[in-house]
Parts: structure tokens; sequence; C-alpha cells
């Protein structure tokens, strides 16, 4: 049966308007994206991963530099236990080639409150599929977003059977740090 040509065109525009529809035979599907700032157990709360990315290290590096300091008990730290663990971080960092002025930059970048539900700095991440047929044909990275310290679970609209795996980049740029590099269908 050959529909009208009227009546194909009025289809395919609904879909566009809709934000569905590349062609005929392919359809675009929304990528959402949930969860993604998780913080290892061994991180005392810090987003690790994003902090050692920030400063140009391996998280194992600041990890260790980190084991050193020894918090305020009562809160906020008095000037001397400030200055020492100052000295402890820069002694391990240091050699690294972070100055103290770095190390400030990046820590107060990723400062927040977890008590008060405040997060370090985040972009969400958008993505689409492209469907045909039903099948994904691939997975297209819109905007990588930043700020994920774990991998975000990322699902199909309407697929969410799909399994997909995201892939993040770390690096010195605040913008991209903790960026959806790619998602591939597993």
């Amino acid at each position: 049966m050959k529909l009208p040509m009227r009546f194909v065109l009025s289809w395919q525009f609904a879909f566009v308007v809709l934000g569905y529809w590349v062609r005929a035979e392919e359809m675009k599907v929304p990528v959402k994206f949930t969860g993604g700032h998780e913080i290892d157990r061994r991180d005392g709360g810090r987003p690790v991963v994003l902090v050692a990315a920030g400063l140009g290290v391996k998280p194992e590096v600041f990890r260790e530099a980190f084991s050193n300091v020894r918090p305020a008990k009562n809160g906020k730290p008095s000037g001397e236990e400030a200055r020492r663990n100052k000295e402890v971080l820069m002694k391990a960092l240091g050699p690294q080639g972070i100055t103290n002025e770095r190390l400030d930059e990046v820590s107060n970048y990723y400062r927040y409150q977890p008590q008060r539900g405040n997060l370090w700095p985040t972009t969400a991440a958008k993505a689409h599929a492209v469907v045909e047929d039903g099948k994904v044909k691939r997975i297209v990275v819109d905007e990588g977003g930043s700020g994920y310290s774990s991998q975000p679970v990322a699902t199909i609209e309407g697929m969410e059977n799909v399994k997909l795996k995201v892939n993040l980049q770390f690096g010195k740029d605040w913008k991209r740090n903790g960026t959806v590099e790619s998602i591939e269908v597993e």
C-alpha cells in the first residue's frame, strides 16, 4: 500500500519536531545519565580522582600525599595545624611540580559540603543514540559535561535493556576534567 506523499511528509515532520528523526531509516534517541559523582571509600569524602587530575598526578600520588595529613578534630584547623598539613602535602607534591598556589586553586575548586547537599562544580553530559530498525548503530556524545568522579549510568530512552559503558577522561582543564569521552554498547 502506497501512502499519499502528504501523509508521509506530515509523519516525518512530526518526528523532526520531536527531535527524533534524522533520516527515513534512522532515529536520534536521547541518552539519559544518572550518578557519576560517587567517591572512593579511601578518599575521606574528597573527589580525589578529580583533584589529582587537576593537579596532573595520578590519584595514588595524591592519596599517598594526603595520607600523612592530620585533619583537625573539632572542625576548622588552627593556623599551626593548617601550616603543618600544608608542609606535608607540599613535601609530597612539590617534587611533582605542583606549587602551593596550584594546590590551593584545585583544592578550592573541588571543595564541597556534602552535609548541605552540595557537590563540587559539575556540568551534565548530553548524548544520543542513532537507532536504525530498532538497533543501536552508534552513540554520539553531544556534550561531555564535567565533574564526573565515577562512571555515570547511561541509558537510551525506551531501550533501557541495552547496556552501555561510559568512558571518562580526566585532565587539568576543569571544563573537561571528568568528562564523558565516549559511550560503547556492551
